[in-house]
This record gives structure tokens, C-alpha cells and sequence, in this order.
């Protein structure tokens, strides 16, 4: 069985979700479809995702189709939550890429390309909610490759859009699988008919407006899309497009059927600049998220890794690179949504969570004790709004530094404490205002503390490059403000752009980064 990990990705309101309900339904993995504003898809199953309809957190499902076993991550697509959806990418294999037919590339689908580009990898688009309204498909395609900077092709063609959306042409079969909407009493679903274009009744069955204005397009298609070229595929410089509607389950079956015959083995991973062949290499894996709280019974702490080579066996011992240490990984489970399964053994392709009792940092590299492993470290992302944290009930002091510390050790939000002060002050410095109120929700449910966030005045975070640095002796700081981070990096916070190069040009051979591997 060929295993690999699938993320799926999107600006907010693409349909993430929703096609993620419809592949796993599609796989048999859930009988019911869910939908976001019914608050009861399978993935979303945080209270805060329900109440405002977005993914805050990556999720895992396992979807078996066929002789493909996908670890597939619904990811945050509210740019707020970015830095979960960039940690995501880096265990990535290949992409769904979802677009919203109405309106096209969006500026955060921007954004995620840039990022897909710099790790290089393959991208299948998905152009959704083609059952409503939606921009005309030649300027679509248009719109993606050059924005995106990337040549498409088209495996299906749809066939009208909205009111009108008669389904959609398979182009390498010559199919047409008819659309049409029926009700279930609760999630919508398509009724799907599948008739040759060739066939005399095709005409009959879409009409014969929509027929012929098919006809031409594809004519005009076949001479102007990009042949299909399953290389520049897998090194991600051609894209292949599907079109459908994930709300109907409409279209979602032959995309997994493409996707299946489209892919390959799970991707190599680079460790000290060379790569480790997933098959032929003994066991290794790296953690790229920790989650606490999420048995609330058992108030246990989760480290999700993927293994990038060889077989895992349960009470196999290991070794913890980052600490040196030799160790049994305790727990190891497959993980779907609130759902758990231990596992006796794992492959390359898959991910397992294992019980984390506080040794694990996102991008530690676990492998055997016999070799030398060490996959690239997460980026620490730099923090863009900033606020102290004030307790409201000193008595619950333990509560209050556990529940800031873990939240900050799942990457989430990072915390600060003052240069000379200690936990006296705790500053946390966030990506998007929402990761304020997410903190402040958790801290009172999880952790039974309420805190008031104060804002500061603070837009930019550098790290000294040099942790050696003492900064008593720094010129120029009367507006900035001095702290460390976690793991004792100084760093310093300004209030602008300007401020930046004002510190560096009164301290000679000050070096200062905006972001952290440490």
C-alpha cells in the first residue's frame, strides 16, 4: 500500500473543510456528510472552530481508498492561524489546493503559494463551489497561472456554473458525469449521471446550448492547456485542475481517482543536506506539532510525528537527537479527529502521536540509536501584535505558567519574559489578534485561569544573533523594549521598522534576525 501525507490548504471560506468531509465520506472513513454552519463536520470539533465556522488547528484523518493510505491535514485557512498551517506544510507530500470558484485566487492563496513554492511541493487544484455562481473558467485558469506563476491543466471541464451547472467533461475519457442536486434532509448531495460525449443522448441530457458551448471550449482547450506531465508534476511546476462541488459531494470520487494514480511514494527528507531515502533507510521521524489537553480527561500532551523513513514498531527504543537519549515512544496512536487508535507499527508516509512528558520541541528528530539523523528545525515565525498578560487570581500562579508555557510549546504563541524580571512579566507575542482570544479561552477552560491581555505598543521582533550579547550595554533602546524568549534568546521588541535600523546603526557588529531556529 502506498502511503503519503496530503494537506489540504485555502483561503478561509474556500471549502477546505467541506472537501475533506467529502473525501473521507467518499473513502467510507464517515457515513455522514457534516457542513460547517450545521457545526457538525467530523474535522472541526473545537467548540471556538463551531461557534466561528474556520479551522484553528490542523487535524489528522486517515483515509484508506483503494491501494493509497492518505494521512490527510485539514489546515487553518485564516491568516491569523498561518503559523499552524506553515508548520503543517514541511511534512507535506502533496497538496489539494482549493479554489473558490466565485472568486477565484484570493490574497492568502497568494500567500500559501509562496510558501508551497519554497518547499517545493506538488500542487492539485480543486476549484470549488462550482454549484453557485463563478467566474468565467478560461479567466480562472487565467487568473491561477498568472498569479501563481504556475501552467495548469485541466483533468475535467465544467459544465455551466450555478443555477445552471450541468456538471462536468472529463477530458481524458470523453465522459460526462451529469450534476444534479437532490436534497438528504440535511447535507446536500449530488445525483450523478454518467453518459459519453459521443453518445446521442449527451445533447439531450445537458442541452443542446450548454452541449455545443462544450464542445467549443474543449476544441479550444485541447490546442491551448498544457499537456499532462506527471514530472513537472511531481516537482511542482505544473498543477492539474479539477472542478466540483465539495458541498454536494459532486466530483469529489474521480478527483480521488486521479490524485491515486497521480502520486507517488512518500517524498524524500533532507538531514545534514542529504537526502533519506523513505525505503531503503531504518526508522526516522520528526515531531512538527505538539498538542496538550486533547483527552481533557487525562489532561495529556500529544506529539504528532512523521515518519519519513522505515517501519516504527511499538517499544522499539529510539533515539531523541536533540537530548542524545535513548528512549521507548510511549503510546504511539493514528489520530482522527477526537478519535483514537493505537498502532503497533507505522510506515514512511504515515504520522503517529506518541505521549509527550515534556521532552519533545516541535522539529526534534527521533531515529535508531545506530544512526545520525537530524531533519531542519520549524522556524520560530516572528510575532506581529504583542499584549502582557495579567493574572487576575495570583493564587492560581502553578496553573497560569503551565498553561502559558504548554500553549506556547505547541508553537501557537510564543511568550517573552522581561530582560531582568523573570515570569514577574509575561509578554506573548502572537501572528494574528484572533490567537489572542483562542489563548485567552484556553487558559480559562483548560487551565481554570482568567487573565486580562493588555496591548502594547510593539510591530517588530528581532532576535540577537548573538545570545552572548549583554544587553545593559545596548545604545539606542529607549523605546525598545529588552526580553527573552523560551530557551533564554534576547531579543528585542520595537515599535517600528525605523526603530530596527536606528539600534543597528549605534551598535557596531550588533547582528539581529527575524526569525529563530534555536
Amino acid at each position: 500500500m502506498k502511503n503519503i501525507v496530503a494537506g489540504i490548504l485555502a483561503h478561509v471560506d474556500s471549502g477546505k473543510t467541506t472537501l475533506s468531509e467529502a473525501m473521507l465520506y467518499q473513502a467510507g472513513q464517515i457515513r455522514k456528510l457534516g457542513r460547517v454552519d450545521h457545526q457538525d463536520t467530523y474535522l472541526d470539533t473545537d467548540s471556538q472552530e463551531k461557534d466561528r465556522g474556520i479551522t484553528i488547528f490542523s487535524k489528522q484523518a486517515e483515509l484508506a481508498y483503494a491501494d493509497m493510505h492518505i494521512a490527510l491535514l485539514d489546515t487553518p485557512g485564516h491568516v491569523d492561524f498561518g503559523t499552524e498551517m506553515e508548520r503543517t506544510l514541511q511534512v507535506l507530500d502533496y497538496v489539494v489546493l482549493v479554489i473558490n470558484g466565485m472568486d477565484g485566487v484570493q490574497s492568502h492563496t497568494e500567500t500559501l503559494w509562496k510558501l508551497l513554492e519554497r518547499y517545493g511541493i506538488p500542487v492539485f487544484i480543486f476549484v470549488n463551489k462550482m454549484d453557485r455562481e463563478a467566474k468565467d473558467t478560461f479567466d480562472l485558469l487565467d487568473d491561477i497561472e498568472k498569479v501563481l506563476g504556475i501552467e495548469t491543466c485541466p483533468i475535467n471541464w465544467p459544465i455551466g456554473c450555478g443555477k445552471e451547472f450541468k456538471g462536468v467533461y472529463e477530458r481524458a475519457s470523453r465522459n460526462i458525469l451529469r450534476f444534479e442536486a437532490v436534497s438528504t434532509g440535511g447535507a446536500k448531495e449530488a445525483k450523478e449521471t454518467i453518459i459519453s460525449a459521443d453518445d446521442d443522448n449527451a445533447v439531450d441530457l445537458i442541452g443542446e446550448d450548454f452541449y455545443e458551448n462544450l464542445m467549443e471550449e474543449i476544441e479550444l482547450l485541447d490546442g491551448a492547456a498544457a499537456d499532462l506531465d506527471m514530472e513537472k508534476v511531481h516537482q511542482g511546476k505544473l498543477s492539474p485542475v479539477f472542478f466540483g462541488s465539495a458541498l454536494t459531494n459532486f466530483g469529489v470520487e474521480p478527483f480521488l481517482e486521479h490524485f491515486l494514480k497521480m502520486t507517488n511514494r512518500p517524498l524524500a527528507r533532507t538531514s545534514k543536506g542529504e537526502e533519506v531515502d523513505p525505503v531503503e533507510n531504518g526508522f526516522s521521524a520528526f515531531v512538527f506539532k505538539i498538542q496538550a489537553n486533547m483527552n481533557k480527561n487525562h489532561r495529556d500532551r500529544i506529539a504528532f510525528m512523521r515518519i519519513c523513513s522505515g517501519k516504527f514498531e511499538a517499544n522499539m527504543e529510539v533515539k531523541h537527537v536533540q537530548s542524545k537519549k535513548k528512549m521507548r515512544l510511549s503510546q504511539p496512536q493514528q489520530i482522527m479527529a477526537q478519535e483514537r487508535k493505537i498502532v503497533e507499527e507505522a510506515y514512511a508516509g504515515d504520522i503517529i502521536g506518541v505521549f509527550d512528558p515534556g521532552i519533545f520541541s516541535i522539529g526534534d528528530t527521533v531515529c535508531l540509536p545506530k544512526d545520525d539523523f537530524e531533519y531542519e528545525g520549524i522556524p520560530t515565525f516572528a510575532p506581529e501584535h504583542f499584549a502582557r498578560v495579567i493574572q487576575l487570581d495570583s493564587m492560581k500562579r502553578k496553573q497560569f505558567v503551565k498553561g502559558v508555557e504548554q500553549i506556547a510549546q505547541e508553537g501557537a504563541i510564543q511568550i517573552f519574559q522581561e530582560h531582568e524580571a523573570g515570569f514577574a512579566e509575561i509578554i506573548v507575542g502572537v501572528v494574528g489578534t484572533l490567537q489572542f482570544d483562542v489563548l485567552k479561552y484556553r487558559l480559562e477552560n483548560e487551565y481554570n485561569c482568567e487573565i486580562r491581555l493588555e496591548p502594547l505598543p510593539y510591530q517588530a521582533i528581532r532576535w540577537i544573533k548573538d545570545r552572548n550579547t549583554d544587553m545593559n550595554k545596548l545604545r539606542g533602546v529607549s523605546e525598545v523594549k529588552k526580553v527573552k524568549d523560551m530557551r533564554g534568546n534576547p531579543l528585542l521588541l520595537f515599535k517600528n521598522e525605523w526603530g530596527i535600523q536606528f539600534v543597528l546603526d549605534r551598535n557596531e557588529g550588533l547582528e539581529l534576525v527575524e526569525f529563530s531556529k534555536e
